[in-house]
């Protein structure tokens, strides 16, 4: 019974946190920072365009602010833990030889060699996957964003018409990124 109670270690730690889906600390803060921006954007939108008052459809601006930043750092968990293994397979090559090139004129195991390829492959899928996820969903957030105001919902008043365009577009891209393809 004690053998499976047996602590992790660190490397045991490493390799099941690569292949969970919870992001680091500051890669979570990453996301909600961006996701907050992204979602005040289209505040310019009602306030300018739209010539909204903001301080009349704060409670709904604030709500729907909220509620938007939260669905769009969802969608960029979950594309880029689908993006990352994606991306790893792609560049394995081309890192083990930037990797291999680097460390010929020092005296290392194999072992050495391929920890060091394994730890620059998944600093680059992670990095190449954060971006693509962020530019990815904000891509198709603002043009969501556009269509479903000045077309969908252009008759709705103006808190309903940023309620369920900017939330209703932030809902789309978490439920796209919940896909495995």
């Amino acid at each position: 019974m004690s053998n499976s109670k047996k602590q992790l270690t660190r490397e045991e730690e490493l390799l099941l946190q690569d292949f969970s889906r919870n992001v680091s600390t500051k890669s979570s803060a990453l996301f909600y920072g961006i996701a907050f921006v992204v979602s005040v954007v289209p505040l310019w939108i009602y306030w300018r365009i739209y010539e909204v008052d903001v301080l009349s459809h704060a409670i709904s601006f604030v709500i729907g602010t909220i509620l938007n930043t939260w669905l769009i750092a969802f969608g960029y968990k979950n594309v880029k833990f689908v993006l990352k293994h994606k991306i790893a397979q792609k560049r394995e090559d081309a890192v083990a030889k930037e990797v291999l090139q680097s460390v010929a004129s020092t005296n290392m195991s194999k072992k050495e060699k391929d920890e060091r390829i394994l730890w620059k492959k998944n600093v680059v899928s992670d990095y190449e996957a954060t971006t693509y996820s962020i530019f990815y969903n904000n891509a198709i957030f603002y043009t969501l964003v556009i269509l479903a105001s000045f077309y969908l919902f252009r008759t709705f008043s103006p808190s309903f018409n940023y309620l369920f365009s900017v939330v209703g577009s932030g809902a789309i891209i978490a439920l796209l990124s919940t896909g495995s393809k």
